[in-house]
């Protein structure tokens, strides 16, 4: 006969399920095991702070200072008025210590006076002690052609005019008084340098030996910046009364910064006759007369220096030159038109059949004009050569006809007094 057992209770050593939350206080308090967990304090929950004091509290030891904004350091856009915040504490603990001691030693009214003085030295990036560089160049007088050689060699430690610390240096010349376009001439420009090496040779024409008693050469040293103005870096000038004819001259000058003044501008005015004589330019013409032809060779070889007739500040002129008395179809000329330009180069002969004893009583009367599309030529000087000429013009004639079948070559200046009165402008 078996005898079955009853089944064992359940051992209270295992894990027990807590209640849950739903169950009735007579239920829980009847159950020795949960009576601990019901006593149990709830954790805390995480302190909310808001993102700007989770910043403050890890990036900025110490009290927040308020940032400032831009509106503040302008009161015109508020209704009220404002002030600007005080500076921050470790910019004046900066300016006030030095060697320990409040002030840096010095006494308020001194250290304002430095400390105008050091932002009016930031302010003024360009007096006059600053090192500009120098300019190497060399210049030759040839009077016998009546040109000025000036020979750009190369400049030295310039300044800087680039935010890579370079710059794009080219030199550009004037003859002065009376700087203008017609007497500019510029070298080529060189990129990312402070030590530019040109080795270029630039030439006026038509300067005679009274030109150089009075002129002075101007050679500005600029970088060149496509995207802006060109800047000034320095210059120098040389009294063209010091070089000699024939004398090949270096110099190796220092670059600086010339400010105008009145002894130039009363320089100017007191030869203002001179200038405005030379303002209309000049004109280099050639005469031969050939004898086994029984014709007058009349050469345009070029002008300098013509006065400016259009807007853009140049010219486009060519050159009428007539025979007097008038001969008809056959006594006027007229070369090519050289475009925008004060100094055109245009090289071109003409002939004129007349014997030699009746040309003692012709006239030569040479004009320069503007050319203009759709209106009527600007007149910007003439000359006359013949009997009834004066100085230069008179001995231009009497050269040509006393060495016949030679060349020979005179610059005249042109003036108002050469325009024909027979030919309009076309």
């Amino acid at each position: 006969m078996s005898v079955s057992k009853p089944p064992p209770p359940p051992s209270t050593s295992h894990l027990t399920i807590p209640p849950s939350s739903t169950s009735t206080p007579s239920s829980s308090a009847s159950s020795p095991s949960a009576t601990p967990h019901s006593n149990a304090i709830p954790p805390p929950s995480p302190v909310k702070i808001s993102m700007q004091e989770h910043f403050a509290i890890n990036v900025c030891p110490g009290p927040i200072l308020p940032i400032p904004q831009i509106s503040d350091f302008f009161p015109r856009f508020h209704d009220y008025p404002c002030t600007p915040p005080p500076p921050r504490e470790k910019k004046i603990l900066k300016e006030e210590t030095f060697n320990g001691e409040t002030g840096g030693g010095y006494k308020d009214g001194e250290r304002r006076e430095s400390n105008e003085g050091d932002r009016e030295e930031a302010l003024d990036s360009d007096d006059d002690d600053t090192y500009l560089g120098t300019l190497e160049f060399t210049l030759l007088f040839d009077q016998e052609n009546n040109c000025l050689h000036c020979t750009i060699h190369k400049a030295k430690g310039l300044k800087a005019m680039d935010s890579n610390g370079l710059a794009d240096p080219y030199v550009k010349l004037h003859l002065l008084p009376g700087a203008s376009k017609a007497n500019k001439l510029r070298t080529k420009t060189l990129k990312n340098t402070l030590n530019p090496v040109w080795n270029e040779t630039l030439i006026y024409h038509g300067i005679t030996a009274a030109d150089m008693t009075t002129k002075t050469l101007r050679l500005c040293v600029c970088d060149m910046d496509r995207l802006g103005r060109n800047e000034f870096i320095g210059e120098v000038r040389v009294a063209l009364k010091k070089l000699r004819e024939g004398e090949n001259k270096r110099y190796n000058m220092g670059l600086e910064r010339i400010a105008q003044n009145k002894e130039t501008n009363n320089q100017t005015v007191e030869q203002g006759a001179v200038v405005a004589e030379e303002e209309r330019g000049r004109i280099l013409v050639s005469l031969c007369y050939n004898t086994e032809k029984s014709c007058l060779l009349v050469g345009i070889i070029r002008c300098a220096h013509l006065a400016a007739m259009d807007s853009n500040g140049y010219s486009d002129p060519f050159v009428k030159i007539i025979l007097q008395p008038d001969m008809g179809k056959k006594s006027k000329y007229k070369t090519s038109v050289k475009k925008k330009t004060l100094n055109p180069e245009f090289n071109e002969e003409f002939s004129y059949d007349v014997p030699l004893d009746q040309l003692a009583k012709k006239t030569l009367e040479i004009s320069v004009w503007d050319y203009d599309l759709g209106m009527s030529n600007d007149f910007i000087g003439g000359v006359e050569l013949g009997i009834n000429a004066s100085g230069q013009r008179l001995k231009h004639w009497f050269e040509c006809l006393k060495n016949k079948g030679k060349k020979v070559e005179f610059w005249h200046t042109l003036t108002q007094q050469g325009a024909p009165s027979s030919d309009k402008p076309d």
